[in-house]
């Protein structure tokens, strides 16, 4: 669909809603807004296939500012709004953008980053008056435009993936994750709402700009926020009649650890459907969260490039906990380093295989290229497939610690630490040791001020639970955990701390 409709079927209806501050941006305006916008880009010497960077926090721009590219044909690529000038070079250079778009905040960063001469809009110096002012071009081309979106970069330099315009016009444009929409209830029967869907996430990341891109197709509404704030978004779930919420697991944590009486205090009954990916959620943790919500916590897995996705509802989830689902349109297959098949139950690599892709050319012993078979695609995560054909994912490449010959996987670790009362967040690694090759050490974000002895009966609290190998030998406690704003440990930079 396409705002020009949206915007003569409920002009008023909101398109983007700002949580913190009531801000919102109607359909109407959508349309007005991002035609004019394009029609900017277009005198500016843009067309059909040029690239657009954005670095803007979560605000009601974002819908005409995309919407602006997805109508005329050009690629939308927004940026991390955290990274500095020597983060944000080399994404710029693989963007290499005829226009930036960027807050106010970070125009001094962005232009730093930026060798060449792109036209220039900055929010909240002067773009308002800029797209107010612009007049829409009659001879713009009406043609869906297309992404640019680069990896978390949680161990390494992030990776670009592009999807080219598909040269067809925006309202021919099939559904954003069509099935996935099915199965969530984001599409509705006949004559009823729209869906409300609260995201909080950072629209520049694949998730939450793939389901605003969807809702809006819908005729939807998506409520955001600058920040994330546990009691705040329940109280936008009940402001804003929110129906549907996308998620990251460590939210889930941080609603948790709210006391009862503030729970209680807000109205939930229209939140239909929770859902999340990302990383990886203590079973524990969403089990506690379906014991306050109720069964409708819902789970997808898939990587930035597209090749496939699992999904698992709440009652699945409940007879396999700690899964991640089965494929959903493709097969996930797991195998070793070299390629060949794993049994049931064997930890490897985590391949998702579209429908369509070939068999591997295999060696005698099973082994194949996967990397260079067409439509396999291994997003660096290791797991496992039950009897059922359910997919649980154990630990990530370059994470796995090898400590006396033995493997351990943090994430197993990960989960059990956060459940203890005093940790907020926690990130398990393998540090030299001269004895093992590798120790496995915690790090731990505490809860408040830690009391006297917490790191030493942390590693008791594992020694109770887990094989002795498998237990911090130290813990180390810090102010913050650092991550993506997609919820993933920032591995490359935790490692720093211990190089050397």
């Amino acid at each position: 669909m396409h705002p020009r409709i949206h915007a003569a079927a409920a002009p008023d209806r909101p398109a983007v809603v700002l949580a913190e501050t009531g801000e919102r941006v109607t359909w109407a305006e959508v349309e007005t807004r991002s035609a004019a916008l394009a029609s900017w880009f277009y005198a500016h010497g843009l067309r059909p296939g040029s690239v657009v960077l954005l670095a803007l926090p979560n605000d009601v721009r974002w819908a005409e500012i995309a919407w602006a590219c997805w109508r005329s044909g050009l690629v939308l690529a927004p940026v991390d709004v955290h990274l500095g000038p020597a983060e944000l070079r080399p994404l710029v250079q693989d963007a290499d953008p005829a226009a930036v778009v960027v807050s106010v905040g970070l125009a001094g960063a962005v232009r730093a980053a930026v060798t060449t001469e792109p036209a220039w809009l900055v929010v909240g110096d002067g773009y308002d008056e800029t797209v107010a002012a612009a007049p829409v071009d009659p001879e713009l081309p009406d043609t869906m435009g297309g992404r640019l979106l680069f990896s978390s970069g949680t161990t390494g330099r992030p990776k670009p993936f592009r999807e080219d315009p598909p040269g067809l016009l925006p309202t021919d444009v099939p559904l954003r994750y069509a099935a996935m929409m099915r199965d969530l209830g984001i599409v509705r029967g006949p004559g009823e709402p729209p869906p409300i869907l609260f995201s909080p996430g950072p629209a520049y990341h694949t998730a939450p700009m793939g389901f605003l891109h969807a809702v809006h197709q819908l005729g939807g509404t998506v409520v955001t926020t600058r920040r994330f704030d546990a009691e705040g978004a329940l109280a936008a779930i009940e402001r804003f009649d929110v129906t549907h919420s996308l998620w990251v697991p460590t939210m889930f944590v941080r609603l948790l650890r709210l006391p009862t009486h503030v729970r209680d205090r807000y109205d939930l009954r229209t939140h239909r459907v929770a859902v999340h990916g990302a990383a990886p959620c203590p079973p524990a943790v969403k089990r506690a969260l379906m014991e306050w919500w109720g069964p409708i916590v819902h789970e997808y897995y898939g990587s930035s490039e597209g090749y496939g996705r699992t999904s698992i509802g709440p009652q699945e989830w409940l007879a396999h906990p700690g899964s991640v689902g089965t494929p959903k349109g493709g097969a996930v297959r797991i195998a070793d380093e070299r390629g060949r098949d794993l049994p049931v139950g064997g930890t490897g690599r985590v391949w998702l295989v579209r429908p369509d892709a070939p068999e591997p050319e295999r060696d005698a012993d099973g082994g194949a290229n996967l990397a260079a078979t067409p439509g396999w695609g291994w997003a660096g995560d290791l797991g496992h497939l039950d009897a059922d054909g359910y997919l649980y994912l154990t630990g990530r490449r370059g994470q796995t610690i090898i400590t006396g010959g033995v493997t351990v996987y943090p994430r197993e670790i990960e989960d059990l630490l956060a459940l203890h009362p005093a940790v907020a967040d926690v990130a398990v690694l393998g540090v030299p040791d001269e004895e093992f090759g590798e120790q496995v050490r915690a790090v731990v974000q505490p809860l408040g001020t830690p009391a006297p002895g917490l790191a030493e009966e942390l590693v008791a609290y594992c020694r109770e639970r887990l094989a002795q190998y498998k237990c911090p030998r130290e813990v180390d406690l810090v102010g913050r955990i650092p991550r993506s704003d997609a919820g993933k440990i920032m591995v490359g930079e935790l490692r720093r701390a211990y190089e050397g």
